[in-house]
Parts: C-alpha cells; sequence; structure tokens
C-alpha cells in the first residue's frame, strides 16, 4: 500500500496515500463510538457527532456549514459502534481550509445549549425515520438480541429517553474518557508532497493535548440460538438470521468474507439471490452481510416478502446454509468465488472516500492496512476446508438467531 504516515508527538497519526487527482478525498477517525458509551447514556457518540457541526470558538453553525460548502466540498460524518469519522471531499487547493475546519469543529466545540436543545429534535426526528423502515429497524432489534445486555447490542442512535437527558457534562467526560490521541488518524487521499502534508498537521493538530486514556471494552457473551416474532404496522414480513461472527483479527475473517459474497454479497449471481429472488420470485430484497468488530463480528442474512411466502423464503434460506455445512466446495467453485470476489474488491477501489476511510481504520486497528496485492494473496490462501469449518461454526442452527416483523393482524 503506497501511504506514508507521520506521528505527531500528541500521538495523532497523519497519512497520506498519493494520487495524482484534482480531487482530494480526507477523513478523520477516531477510535470512539457507541460501544463506549456509559450505561444509560447510549446515543451520546451520535449526539456528539450532530453537535460537532454547531458551533466552536470561533465560529457559528452558518460558518462552519459554509467554510467548505462555498468552495464546492462535501462535509459530512458518522458514527459507528467502534468509530467516529469526519470526512470531506474537496478540490486539491482547499486542504489547509479544511484541516483548519477539522481542527476547530474537533478540539473547539463549544456544545451551546440551545444548539444541544436542537439537536435532539433532529435526533428524534432520525430515530422515529427508522422505526419507519423496517429493513432498518429489524438490523438494530436483531443486534440487540444477538449482543443482549452488552454495549455492542445498544442502537447507535439511542432510545427517546437517553437523548432527552444529555448535557455537557456527559459530553465532557466521554471525550475525556474515549478520545485517546494516539487511536486518532487524519487521512488524505490527494496529490500533495508528503512533507507538505505533515507540516500542515503539525500546525493544525499538533497542539491538541495529548490524551492517553484507555477504553474499558469487554468482548461480549458468545450467544444461543432463538426465534422472535414482533408484530409491526408494516404490509411485508421481515426477516433477519444470523449469528456472532469472527472478530476484525481472526485468522478465519478473509474466509467468511469470501463465504459471505458467495452466499448472499454484492451482485445477482450470489446463491440466495439465485435461488429464492431468481428461481422462486419470493422475495425483492435478500442479502447477507458480515461486519467485523475488534473483538466479535455479525453476520446476518436478511429479506423482506409477502407474509404467505415468508415461511417458504425461510427454509429456502436454510437449505442453502445446510449445503454449505455438508458439502465441501469443489475446486471451480472455490477458484470461480474467488475471482468473483477479487474483482469486486478491485472495483472497490475506484471509491477513493471508502478506500481512504478503510485505510485509517486499519491504521487505528493493526497500524498496518493491506496492499491489494495483500488482500488478493490471503482470499487466495482460503481452502475448500476453511469454507466447510467456517460455514459450520457460523451457520450452526443451534445458535442462529431469527427475528421476524410480522404485519399486525
Amino acid at each position: 500500500m503506497d501511504y506514508q504516515v507521520h506521528t505527531l508527538p500528541n500521538g495523532i497519526r497523519i497519512l497520506l496515500k498519493h494520487s495524482p487527482s484534482t480531487i482530494t478525498h480526507c477523513c478523520f477517525v477516531l477510535n470512539a463510538g457507541s460501544r463506549d458509551e456509559p450505561l444509560h447514556q447510549e446515543g451520546l457518540a451520535h449526539f456528539i457527532e450532530h453537535l460537532l457541526f454547531k458551533e466552536t470558538e470561533k465560529r457559528n453553525t452558518s460558518q462552519i456549514l459554509n467554510r467548505l460548502e462555498l468552495v464546492g466540498a462535501d462535509l459530512n460524518a458518522y458514527t459507528t459502534k467502534e468509530y467516529t469519522c469526519i470526512h470531506a471531499s474537496l478540490l486539491k487547493q482547499h486542504l489547509e481550509r479544511t484541516m483548519d475546519l477539522f481542527e476547530d469543529i474537533l478540539f473547539h466545540s463549544t456544545f451551546p445549549e440551545e444548539e444541544m436543545e436542537k439537536e435532539r429534535g433532529v435526533i428524534l426526528d432520525e430515530i422515529a425515520s427508522y422505526l419507519d423502515q423496517p429493513e432498518e429497524a429489524i438490523q438494530d432489534d436483531f443486534e440487540a438480541l444477538l449482543f443482549k445486555g452488552h454495549p455492542i447490542g445498544e442502537n447507535i442512535l439511542g432510545t427517546p429517553e437517553t437523548v432527552a437527558k444529555f448535557d455537557i457534562n456527559d459530553i465532557k467526560a466521554f471525550t475525556a474518557a474515549s478520545n485517546n490521541t494516539s487511536e486518532m488518524i487524519f487521512a488524505v487521499f490527494g496529490d500533495y508532497d508528503f512533507k507538505k502534508v505533515v507540516k500542515l498537521g503539525e500546525k493544525y493538530f499538533g497542539a491538541v493535548a495529548a490524551n492517553s486514556s484507555k477504553k474499558n471494552r469487554i468482548k461480549p457473551e458468545i450467544n444461543t440460538g432463538s426465534i422472535h416474532t414482533l408484530n409491526r404496522p408494516i404490509s411485508q414480513t421481515h426477516c433477519i438470521i444470523g449469528n456472532q461472527a469472527y472478530a476484525s483479527n481472526h485468522p478465519y475473517k478473509n474466509g467468511l468474507l469470501l463465504l459471505n459474497n458467495l452466499l448472499g454479497g454484492m451482485g445477482m449471481s450470489s446463491r440466495l439471490n439465485l435461488e429464492i429472488r431468481e428461481k422462486y420470485g419470493i422475495a425483492y430484497t435478500i442479502e447477507s452481510n458480515y461486519t467485523t468488530l475488534t473483538d466479535t463480528g455479525i453476520f446476518s442474512i436478511y429479506f423482506g416478502t409477502d407474509t404467505e411466502k415468508s415461511e417458504k423464503a425461510l427454509k429456502l434460506v436454510h437449505k442453502e446454509l445446510k449445503k454449505l455445512r455438508d458439502n465441501k466446495l469443489g475446486t471451480l467453485q472455490l477458484h470461480q468465488a474467488k475471482q468473483k470476489f477479487i474483482g469486486q474488491i478491485a472495483l472497490a477501489e475506484e471509491s477513493r472516500m471508502g478506500l481512504i476511510i478503510s485505510i485509517a481504520k486499519s491504521m487505528i486497528d493493526f497500524n498496518h492496512a493491506d496492499s491489494l496485492e495483500e488482500v488478493f494473496a490471503k482470499i487466495n490462501a482460503v481452502t475448500a476446508e476453511d469454507m466447510l469449518a467456517i460455514s459450520n461454526e457460523i451457520f450452526d442452527t443451534d445458535r442462529m438467531i431469527t427475528l421476524l416483523f410480522e404485519p399486525n393482524a
């Protein structure tokens, strides 16, 4: 991976991946997410992310929002279970302007009470909108079952009750406890001399006070299998089936990524799509997903269908899972699966924002980001025996959780 890294005395890292382009993509990633929130403060990390765009010691909301938009740049942010990320796409000449803004909102936000009150309302609307989308809401409810009683199972947005209670002291306590400067990285994908980027990094991030706080992340307990049905004011049945999976550093991670792509990943030729949508025509959307975390993972299969067809769809899903548990992939099947996945990964490299964020996260987690050649080598090293062992562990029916949203009677 042709990137360069410099670590500031406070621990913040500056990374450049060179690209001869007039467009720059950059991000600031913090290793702090919703799983780091104290009990009964669910949604706090996301609340803070929203407030970063509101007011700083030297800028009001309008000045923050216009700082990049006035030069045609795009600014956004998001919160996950383990990270907070601010990112921007901009013309090459506006990098310093962007770094100035990032430093200001990340380290000089004032979190005024009136803005906090406004943002509560915005987030309550966001929570309500997710509840109106069963394909989104079912994922949150599924994760709550999969990690019952653990912070990973809590909704990133929080609840109306928790969001209503946040105050400035909660924000200060969370940032002090979670924002370790050695777990922060500013990453740039663009056409610059590395020395110039480092110099700008020193100018804007060098004076940030070092923070060596340690997180108290506890690995979740292994789940047991269960089936749950909930009634909702919807017109279709929505279903999600899944299990806890491998952490980001597990030797079987790449095997499960490959298996997930074969089963229900991108494209129309996945096994689930061919069987359930193309052959029987009983689901418009059917997909599988595998998300890695630092000490666990999430594997799930989702589909939505007419209620009278849901039982058949569920049986067909289990039929495909049983095939993978019982039968080792043939040499040609495995080769084709690898070629398809490798090609999709190569194409995904064209999403430069996604790539630079991925590199930044890898640097935080592993202090290294694999090159494409290293990624491909790991995928090609997966054996049919690996795929069979993974299938029997992750698709174990005694451990899989099934959640159905059924229409109200």
